[in-house]
């Protein structure tokens, strides 16, 4: 099954071998575990196995997969995450993105652009990683939840979604930005955009509760109907589950839905069947990956770009 516009077919992850929460980013993340309730070196081995069990449920589904890893040398803790530092667009476009911990700077590899490179159509790569001289950071599709059919940027306002940055990448890929403001129930700033918002082919799920001016709310959701899209509102409590921290995939049998365990938990009857119209559930385990504030979703970069063909 040819991959949809918003659902890749393909995805590249990242397997740790050294896992920790990153103490460079727990200010601004209140998803993140403030305390590690393991040792260290447990830690780091259940997150192996988790990203190596989540890699094969995505190709037992028909997801095609490009797992790298990250042995520690260079003291990468969120590498786990690479959604953030880079992303593809159709008509062979990546873009490398400019990270607001400075640990996170170093996340970037390319090797990974390389295979990119190598086993699909890649026209160009603008890096904007240089905006971080000038204290400019927007962290992918972490900060940016993308609408890949209705070309619309949606933006948490955040130490992570510059203004500026924003607005370049807008330009670059022709994305219209939609930014709004966000509270969590301690008031302070979602940091990624994609903990509270996940949009698929035919639906969208978010912690629309989360966006302080009602406005705002009321227009954020008439623009994910207008691109016909069924809205899906989660609870506070839906969202601390991680249940907007999903993506939605293409694979052999139709599209997917891969979330978290936990996430796929706290779904309501009446939600999960709005979601399963159009993609089956596909709920992995991944509780040592979130305690470092991601889940699903943030370990998956999704490729976006055409496959090369044989004698290309």
């Amino acid at each position: 099954m040819p991959a949809s516009v918003q659902a890749p077919n393909a995805v590249v992850m990242v397997r740790p071998h050294h896992f920790h929460p990153n103490p460079e980013t727990a200010g601004d993340n209140a998803f993140q575990a403030r305390t590690a309730p393991h040792a260290a070196d447990g830690i780091a081995r259940r997150a192996f196995g988790e990203v190596t069990a989540v890699a094969a449920s995505l190709q037992d589904a028909g997801v095609r997969v490009h797992l790298f890893d990250d042995t520690g040398e260079r003291n990468t803790p969120d590498a786990v995450f690479p959604n953030n530092w880079f992303s593809t667009h159709a008509g062979g476009h990546i873009a490398i993105y400019p990270m607001y911990a400075a640990n996170r700077r170093r996340e970037r590899r390319s090797d990974v652009i390389e295979l990119l490179k190598a086993e699909y159509r890649v026209q160009d790569v603008i890096d904007y990683s240089g905006l971080e001289a000038d204290g400019m950071f927007l962290e992918g599709t972490g900060a940016m939840v993308l609408d890949h059919i209705g070309r619309i940027a949606y933006t948490a306002q955040s130490n992570r979604a510059d203004p500026v940055a924003l607005e370049r990448f807008c330009t670059h890929f022709n994305y219209e930005p939609m930014v709004f403001a966000t509270a969590d129930k301690e008031g302070q700033p979602c940091y990624h955009t994609n903990v509270m918002l996940c949009i698929g082919t035919a639906f969208a799920l978010g912690g629309f509760h989360m966006i302080t001016d009602p406005a705002r709310r009321a227009a954020v959701c008439e623009r994910l109907r207008e691109t016909g899209r069924e809205v899906i509102a989660l609870s506070p409590h839906q969202i601390e589950e991680f249940a907007g921290n999903a993506l939605e995939l293409s694979g052999t049998q139709g599209r997917v839905l891969a979330l978290s365990a936990r996430a796929a938990a706290s779904l309501t009857p009446p939600q999960r069947a709005t979601i399963e119209r159009s993609a089956r559930l596909l709920p992995l385990a991944v509780p040592t990956i979130e305690l470092a504030g991601g889940s699903v979703r943030c370990m998956l970069a999704g490729v976006h770009l055409a496959r090369r063909g044989a004698g290309v």
